[in-house]
C-alpha cells in the first residue's frame, strides 16, 4: 500500500534536486563584477570555460543572442590590408580539418573568402515569456513588457545593493526577494503604465498568490510554468543572462563570501562591507515570479513552440552552425596571422650574454609595461628591467592613515591575509595628520549629503551656482597637476620625485620631510616579514646576476584622468583596481631593512649590502615615473637615484613619443620637443571633458613567461604581457605552477573582457561613456536613467570612433620550459586544463635546444 506514496515521495525528492541543481548550475555560468573603486578586468564567460569555446558560444547565442566571433566586417578589412593572407587561412583550415570532417562540415578556402563579404546569420535567442506576452500588444505606443521588466528589477537592485549613495536604502536584512516582493506588493506602476491584460485588482491578486520564499517561489513557478526537467538549466540561464548586469554584481558578493570561506549574510572581514551569498538565487527567483506573473498573459497558441525550445538548450538551425564554424576559421586565421610572425621573431633571440648591470627595474606584466620598458632598455646597457605580477607577491589589504576605509590590493582571485597603513615617526604629528585626514572626507561627505538630499534637490543650483561656477571653469582650462588620490586627503604633498618633462623634479631627495608617511605592515613579526620577502624573492627569481645591482626599482603602476567612473579600470588589476604604490612601496621597505635581510640570509637568500630597493609608480597615461621614499635610503647611493631618474625620464620621452599618435596627440616634432608633447598628454589626462585618457590594456593579444632576453629584441607594440621566467631555476615547479594558475588567469580575464566589451559591448560592455550615471555608490553605472546594470568596459575604451581599437583574439601563451613540466601543470589543475584544452586561450611552449615552438593542440604537442 506504501509503495505509491514512496514512488511519489521519491519523484518529488527528484524533482527539487533536479531544480536545485539545476538552479546552481546556472547561477555558476555568471561572472562576477567588480565596484568601479575596485574595478578589474573579469572573462565575463569564466562560468562557460568548462565547455569548448565554439560550444560557449553557440549556447550563449542561443540563450540570449549575443556572439562570441569578431565581426566579418573587421576581418574583411584586415584582409583588403594584407595582414590577414591566404596562408593564414590555409592553416586554420588545417588545424580543424579533421574535426569538420567528423561533424559532416566540409568548408573549404572559397567558403571562407566569400564569408569574408557578407555578414554572419545572426543567432535567434530563445524568447522568454516577458517577450512572448508582447506578440499581439500595440508596441509603437506601450512600452515592451522586457523593458519594464528589466527597468522594475534594476532599481530594486540599485535601492538594494546602495552602498550610501542614497539617503534611503533598502533594507538588506530579510534577502533580496522578501525586499522586491514586498515592494512589489504595492507597485501600481505595472498596473497603470502597462495596460495588462486584466484589471489592476485581478494584476495584485497574481502578485499576492507568489510564495514568500524564493525556494518555493521556484519550484510552483516551474511547476506553473511546466518546464521540462531537461529545459530547467538553459531556462534558468537565459533569465539570468537577461538581465546579466545585476546577475554579476550578484555573483560578485557570492565571490566575496566565498574567500571569506562564509555562507550567508556576511561582512567581509577586509572591508567590512556586507555580501549577500544568497542574492544571485534570489535573483533568479525574481525574474521567474515576473515570468509567472505575466504567464497568463500569453497566447495559448504560443505555449507548445515556447516549452519545445526549451529541452537542450543549443539546437540551431543548419544555417546557423555553419556559420558559426566559418566564424570559428576567420578568428582561428586572425590569431595564426598575429602568432606566426611572433614564433618567428622570438627563435631568433640572440644569445643570452652575462650582465651586471647597476640597475634592475622590475615592472608589472601588464602590456602598457612593454612600451616603457622597452623604452627604458634603449637608454643603455646600465639598465635591465624584469616582468613580475604589480602586487608583487603581497596578499595585503591597505588601510590609509586616520581612515575606516580598507581596501584590497591583490587581485580578485586571491583574499588578502595582512594589512599595511601609513606610521608616522612622530606619534603626536601622526595623530594630527589622521585628523586632518579626517576632517576633509567629513567635510566631503557633508557637502555630498547637501548636494544630494532630497530638500536640496531645487535649492542646490540656486543657493551655490556662483560659487560653483569657478571649480567649474577651474576644470574646464587646461591643468599640468598631479592627480591627488583620495587616501592623500588631508596629508602634506607627497613624498616622490617625479620623472617627467623636460626637467626633473627632485624635491624632497636626500631631505627627510618633517612627516614619514613610509607604508608598513602592522601586526606582523620579523619572522612574518622575513617569510614574505623570502617568497616574493624566489616568485620573482632572484639570483646572482640581479644581486649584483647597486639599486633595484620596483614599478607599480597607475593611471591619471578626469571624471571618470571607469578609472579604476586603468589603474593595476593585480592590485585590485588600484594604483601600485603601496605594494612597492611596502616590499622595498621589506627588502631595505637590516634584520629582514639578516633574515633573509639565514634561509639561504642573499641581498648583498650593497643593494638598495626603491619604489616607484608608473603613470601610464602620461608615462611618468614617481619614485617614493628617497630620504630613507643611504647617501652611498644618490649618484644611483639621479642616474636612475635620468634614464626614467629619457624612457618617458621615447614611449610618450610612442604612445601619441595612436592617442590622437599629433605634436610636431615630437621627438625633438619632448617637454611640449608631455605638456599636452598632460593636460588631456586632466581633461574632465576626455573620454579615452589612454588606451589602457586595448590590443593585447600575448602572454611571454621567459627570460626577457626571448623577447628583449622585438618591438611587441604593447600588446605582450611579459613574466620573466627562468625554468631552470624552478625544479620543484612552485614558480611555473604560480604563474599558470594566477598570472596566466588573470591575462586571460583580461583578454577576454577586451573580447567581450569589442565584440558585444550590448550585453557585456557598458556602453556609451556619454550617457553614463554611477549606480549606488560606485556599484557600476546606468547608460541613461536606468535599464540594466552595464558591467565590462565602455565604448569608448575599444573603439576611437572611427575604428576599433582592440583586435579581439584569444590570448596566445608562450612558455619557455621543457614542455613535461607545462604538462605536469595543466594536468594537476582543472581550471588551467579547461583554459588550454577547451581553447579559451592557445598554449605554446618554446624550446630553445631545438630552436622550436610547438602548440598544444586537443591534448597534444604540435610544432607550430
Amino acid at each position: 500500500m506504501n509503495a505509491p506514496v514512496n514512488n511519489q515521495l521519491e519523484a518529488a525528492l527528484h524533482h527539487v534536486t533536479a531544480l536545485q541543481g539545476s538552479a546552481d548550475d546556472a547561477c555558476a555560468r555568471i561572472a562576477p563584477t567588480w565596484p568601479l573603486d575596485q574595478f578589474i578586468a573579469v572573462n565575463p564567460y569564466w562560468g562557460w570555460v568548462g565547455k569548448p569555446f565554439g560550444d560557449a558560444a553557440a549556447e550563449l547565442a542561443r540563450l540570449s543572442g549575443t556572439f562570441l566571433w569578431p565581426p566579418r566586417a573587421e576581418h574583411a578589412v584586415r584582409w583588403n590590408a594584407g595582414e590577414l593572407r591566404v596562408e593564414n587561412l590555409q592553416a586554420a583550415l588545417a588545424n580543424t580539418r579533421a574535426e569538420s570532417a567528423a561533424g559532416g562540415c566540409h568548408i573549404n578556402l572559397d567558403d571562407l573568402t566569400q564569408a569574408l563579404q557578407k555578414a554572419a546569420v545572426p543567432p535567434a535567442p530563445l524568447r522568454l515569456i516577458t517577450q512572448r506576452v508582447d506578440v499581439q500588444r500595440d508596441l509603437t505606443h506601450r512600452v515592451v513588457w522586457r523593458d519594464f521588466v528589466t527597468h522594475q528589477i534594476s532599481q530594486h537592485c540599485a535601492a538594494y545593493f546602495d552602498r550610501h549613495q542614497a539617503v534611503w536604502g533598502a533594507p538588506r536584512s530579510v534577502g533580496l526577494y522578501a525586499t522586491w516582493l514586498q515592494q512589489m506588493k504595492g507597485d501600481h506602476s505595472a498596473s497603470l503604465l502597462m495596460s495588462p491584460s486584466v484589471s489592476g485588482t485581478a494584476w495584485f491578486a497574481r502578485v499576492q498568490a507568489l510564495p514568500s520564499e524564493p525556494a518555493t517561489l521556484m519550484a510552483w513557478a516551474v511547476n506553473q510554468l511546466q518546464v521540462p526537467e531537461a529545459g530547467m538549466t538553459s531556462y534558468f540561464s537565459a533569465l539570468l543572462l537577461s538581465i546579466n548586469g545585476w546577475a554579476s554584481w550578484c555573483a560578485y558578493e557570492r565571490w566575496q563570501v566565498s574567500l571569506g570561506g562564509a555562507k550567508a549574510l556576511v561582512p567581509c572581514e577586509s572591508t567590512g562591507a556586507v555580501f549577500d551569498a544568497d542574492a544571485l538565487s534570489d535573483l533568479l527567483a525574481i525574474r521567474l515570479a515576473w515570468e509567472c506573473v505575466l504567464s497568463c498573459d500569453v497566447p495559448q497558441e504560443a505555449w507548445a513552440a515556447w516549452r519545445e525550445s526549451l529541452p537542450g538548450g543549443a539546437q540551431h538551425a543548419a544555417s546557423v552552425v555553419h556559420d558559426a564554424r566559418i566564424d570559428a576559421l576567420l578568428l582561428q586565421a586572425a590569431e595564426h596571422a598575429y602568432q606566426a610572425p611572433l614564433c618567428e621573431g622570438l627563435l631568433q633571440a640572440p644569445a643570452v650574454v652575462a650582465s651586471t648591470a647597476p640597475i634592475q627595474a622590475v615592472f608589472c606584466i601588464d602590456v602598457r609595461s612593454e612600451v616603457f620598458r622597452r623604452a627604458l632598455e634603449s637608454t643603455g646597457p646600465q639598465i635591465q628591467t624584469r616582468g613580475f605580477a604589480g602586487f608583487f607577491g603581497l596578499p595585503i589589504a591597505y588601510r590609509p592613515l586616520g581612515t575606516a576605509l580598507v581596501r584590497p590590493q591583490l587581485p580578485g582571485l586571491l583574499s588578502s591575509s595582512h594589512e599595511v597603513s601609513e606610521a608616522c615617526d612622530d606619534a603626536a604629528l601622526g595623530q594630527v595628520l589622521a585628523q586632518r585626514r579626517k576632517r576633509g572626507l567629513s567635510l566631503r561627505d557633508r557637502w555630498r549629503e547637501f548636494r544630494t538630499g532630497a530638500s536640496s534637490g531645487f535649492s542646490f543650483v540656486e543657493s551655490c551656482g556662483l560659487f560653483y561656477s569657478g571649480k567649474l571653469l577651474s576644470q574646464s582650462l587646461p591643468s599640468q597637476a598631479d592627480q591627488v588620490a583620495v587616501e592623500h586627503t588631508g596629508l602634506p604633498t607627497s613624498r616622490g620625485a617625479a620623472t617627467g618633462g623636460a626637467a626633473l623634479a627632485t624635491e624632497g631627495n636626500g631631505l627627510r620631510p618633517r612627516w614619514n608617511a613610509s607604508i608598513t605592515p602592522t601586526a606582523a613579526d620579523v619572522a612574518a616579514q622575513c617569510e614574505s620577502a623570502a617568497n616574493v624573492l624566489g616568485a620573482m627569481g632572484w639570483s646572482a646576476a640581479m644581486g649584483q645591482a647597486r639599486m633595484v626599482l620596483l614599478a607599480g603602476h597607475g593611471s591619471q584622468s578626469a571624471n571618470n567612473p571607469h578609472a579604476a579600470g586603468l589603474d593595476c588589476g593585480a592590485c585590485g583596481g588600484q594604483t601600485g604604490e603601496v605594494n612597492a612601496r611596502v616590499l622595498a621597505a621589506l627588502l631595505n631593512d637590516k634584520p629582514v635581510r639578516a633574515g633573509l640570509l639565514a634561509r639561504g637568500v642573499a641581498v648583498p649590502e650593497h643593494t638598495q630597493f626603491v619604489a616607484g609608480l608608473h603613470n601610464t597615461t602620461t608615462d611618468e615615473v614617481l619614485l617614493y621614499d628617497l630620504d630613507l635610503l643611504p647617501d652611498s647611493h644618490r649618484a644611483d637615484v639621479a642616474e636612475l631618474m635620468q634614464k626614467l625620464a629619457l624612457a618617458g620621452n621615447v614611449a610618450r613619443a610612442e604612445r601619441a599618435p595612436h592617442l590622437g596627440v599629433h605634436t610636431a616634432n615630437a621627438t625633438s620637443n619632448p617637454a611640449k608633447l608631455f605638456r599636452n598628454i598632460k593636460a588631456r589626462a586632466n581633461d574632465w571633458a576626455e573620454v579615452r585618457p589612454e588606451w589602457a590594456l586595448a590590443n593585447n593579444a600575448a602572454f611571454i613567461v621567459a627570460p626577457r632576453s626571448r623577447s628583449q629584441h622585438l618591438n611587441l607594440a604593447g600588446r605582450s604581457f611579459l613574466h620573466d621566467y627562468n625554468w631552470q631555476q624552478d625544479s620543484k615547479l612552485t614558480l611555473l605552477e604560480l604563474i599558470m594558475t594566477a598570472p596566466m588567469v588573470v591575462a586571460n580575464w583580461i583578454n577576454m573582457q577586451y573580447h567581450a566589451s569589442t565584440v558585444d559591448n550590448a550585453r557585456y560592455g557598458s556602453g556609451n561613456k556619454l550617457l553614463h550615471n554611477v549606480v549606488g555608490g560606485r556599484l557600476g553605472v546606468f547608460e541613461g536613467n536606468g535599464g540594466d546594470l552595464r558591467i565590462g568596459l565602455p565604448w569608448q575604451s575599444v573603439h576611437n570612433g572611427d575604428k576599433p581599437m582592440h583586435t579581439p583574439l584569444r590570448l596566445s601563451v608562450f612558455i619557455e620550459a621543457p614542455q613535461v613540466n607545462i604538462q605536469h601543470i595543466i594536468d594537476k589543475h582543472k581550471m588551467v586544463r579547461q583554459l588550454v584544452e577547451n581553447e579559451w586561450l592557445h598554449l605554446f611552449q618554446i624550446d630553445p635546444a631545438q630552436a622550436q615552438i610547438s602548440k598544444h593542440v586537443r591534448g597534444q604537442w604540435t610544432v607550430f
